[in-house]
């Protein structure tokens, strides 16, 4: 079972979302100078925090995650880091290791399972909804999503649409943990009907 060097953080990362990151701690220096060295790749596991801080150590943590691969990276003079990363595959931790000198965490991949069709028209015509209303609450200073560029397989569009809808972490983390694209699928449908009530009630309280 590999281990990885794990990140967690207060948000969650979804396949295919970038990730910024401004690393200072000493100890995530550290995994960050190990994953750049490592022949395999630079990459971690982002886990989100469940309660407790980014900094410190001492948080708990989420078992289900993604793996971050470190696209860019830029050293300053003081020894920080920033880092440009993606998400790729999904994760579960299967046994935290000790914190030394960072999380790590040994860990399986977890792909979506086969679990049937999915209304991706029906998905197109709730976000049309919900932009147009978003448009007309910011006076026409947000545009609709170019969506006409997604991945083909059903999960990571998924994922993909996902990042278009105005959710907060639980709901990311539930879009994360789905089963299979069936289940994400309403996951994602039920966050983009519940941005389109809030937006109208916001638009009908003007």
């Amino acid at each position: 079972m590999p281990v990885l060097p794990m990140f967690p953080l207060g948000t969650v990362l979804l396949p295919g979302d970038a990730l910024p990151l401004h690393v200072f701690e000493p100890r995530y220096r550290r995994l960050v100078q190990d994953c750049l060295a490592d022949p395999d790749g630079p990459r971690f596991g982002v886990v989100l925090i469940e309660r407790g801080h980014e900094v410190g150590g001492g948080e708990t943590r989420h078992d289900v995650g993604t793996v971050a691969r470190i696209v860019m990276d830029t050293e300053l003079d003081d020894g920080r880091y920033v880092l440009e990363c993606i998400g790729e595959e999904r994760i579960r931790v299967k046994n935290w290791l000790p914190d030394d000198p960072y999380p790590r965490a040994e860990v399986e991949l977890w792909p979506d399972t086969d679990s049937g069709p999915v209304d991706f028209a029906g998905l197109s015509v709730g976000l049309g909804r919900l932009y147009g209303l978003l448009d007309r609450l910011s006076n026409g200073r947000i545009e609709p999503p170019s969506i006409t560029e997604l991945p083909d397989e059903p999960g990571a569009r998924l994922f993909a649409l996902a990042r278009f809808v105005p959710i907060g972490e639980a709901d990311r983390l539930q879009i994360l943990t789905a089963p299979g694209p069936a289940e994400r699928s309403a996951v994602v449908t039920e966050c983009v009907s519940n941005a389109v009530q809030l937006a109208q009630w916001r638009l009908d309280s003007m």
